[in-house]
């Protein structure tokens, strides 16, 4: 294998370079990005950045030194628009095409939007640095008014920042409880808590209606039940688009993501993929699943790179799921994966003053960890957790 394409040049494809240098590759690689930045780290933008506390060069993932010894070519600000399976051809905006022996794909994903909000100002989503900034600029005109749409961690990380900020902030979530699937109705109280903590409404198990607005810019949230919540800024954090539009008609198959083997091989040979975009199908079991963490994306390449430049499976993704999100001054941290009936058992602490360490149990033995404000005692009790076997991710 002489030449490498790796397309997305977030943290999934930086690692995917950084792997192939370090498991001898020493031919051509190119690097395509749709964002015009060299690769920057993303939890902080919906905390420090929001804030001010980060700068642009406070993201950057590697410096100068580090790129002249991955010796990489980036193409950036020119997203992939199709792949040639045939003649490992990726062809950019603009008509470049870029051919090489391999291709890692690893574009990652986008927010879903809200239907009818296209266009309209003081409406955001928060992916990436752009994002961020312009988010930034419309928090700090004056003191207005935010509706985050979606409780997920990001619409929470998001509510924290402008809460911190002074702002009037509520948060509206269509389930009953937001991050029940992900760590069971004990402990999504015990999360959703934190914004009644500290002065955030949360309203739950009601659909957003639609937008309103006058002359382009957005001025109020309508509610399926009829409410309306004015509204100068509005966050939508429902969700992600895994990037694969650009593989239709490449024989690469895809359904909610880019469908591989446990070794991050896709229905194509010489083709792999690895971080938000990789949906892993373990044999025997269904349905596939995608895993939208940052130490997935720090992981995961590894294996797709191994796989890629031997040409077969030697390597597979066992990678135990772990996140963490900053909310209110708390330090959230869960790892493993929790499944409804799980005994959860508090180990120290207490979950009324926001900081206590606590295991999820099943058939008596740990398949998760959950911590606020306990770092130590979450490291002790993550190492019980089973580290061989399928895993099974926390979200979907």
């Amino acid at each position: 294998m002489r030449a490498v394409t790796v397309v997305g040049a977030s943290l999934a494809g930086l690692t995917a370079v950084r792997s192939l240098r370090r498991h001898g590759f020493d031919g051509r690689i190119t690097v395509v990005g749709a964002e015009r930045h060299r690769p920057y780290d993303r939890p902080p933008l919906s905390k420090d950045v929001l804030l001010g506390k980060a700068a642009v060069a406070d993201l950057a993932l590697h410096d100068d030194e580090e790129e002249a010894e991955l010796a990489a070519e980036w193409v950036l600000g020119r997203p992939a628009v199709a792949l040639d399976p045939r003649r490992r051809s990726v062809r950019l905006a603009g008509g470049r095409e870029v051919v090489s022996d391999g291709v890692v794909v690893a574009t990652g994903a986008a927010p879903r939007r809200l239907p009818g909000s296209e266009g309209m100002a003081g409406v955001h989503t928060l992916r990436t640095l752009d994002d961020a900034e312009a988010l930034r600029a419309e928090l700090g005109r004056g003191r207005p008014s935010v509706v985050v749409v979606g409780g997920s961690f990001i619409g929470a990380e998001i509510a924290s920042s402008c809460g911190a900020l002074g702002l009037d902030v509520t948060v509206v979530e269509a389930a009953p409880l937001p991050l029940a699937p992900v760590l069971g109705g004990r402990m999504a109280r015990v999360c959703a808590a934190l914004h009644a903590d500290n002065g955030i409404r949360l309203l739950c198990g009601v659909q957003v209606a639609g937008l309103v607005g006058g002359g382009g810019r957005v001025a109020g949230v309508r509610l399926a039940d009829g409410r309306l919540l004015p509204a100068d800024v509005v966050v939508v954090g429902i969700g992600v688009l895994p990037g694969t539009e650009w593989l239709a008609g490449s024989g690469v198959r895809t359904a909610q993501g880019v469908v591989c083997d446990p070794g991050c091989r896709t229905s194509v040979p010489g083709v792999v993929a690895a971080g938000d975009v990789a949906r892993i199908q373990w044999p025997g079991r269904s349905p596939e699943r995608r895993v939208e963490h940052w130490s997935n994306a720090a992981e995961q390449p590894d294996v797709a790179v191994r796989n890629l430049l031997a040409g077969s499976a030697v390597a597979e993704s066992r990678h135990v799921p772990y996140f963490w999100s900053d909310q209110y001054g708390v330090r959230i941290q869960f790892a493993g994966s929790a499944a409804p009936g799980d005994e959860v058992r508090i180990e120290e602490g207490d979950p009324e003053e926001r900081s206590f360490a606590a295991v999820y149990l099943r058939g008596g033995e740990a398949r998760a960890v959950l911590a606020m404000n306990r770092p130590r005692p979450f490291a002790r009790l993550r190492r019980r957790l089973p580290a061989s076997g399928p895993p099974v991710p926390a979200e979907a």
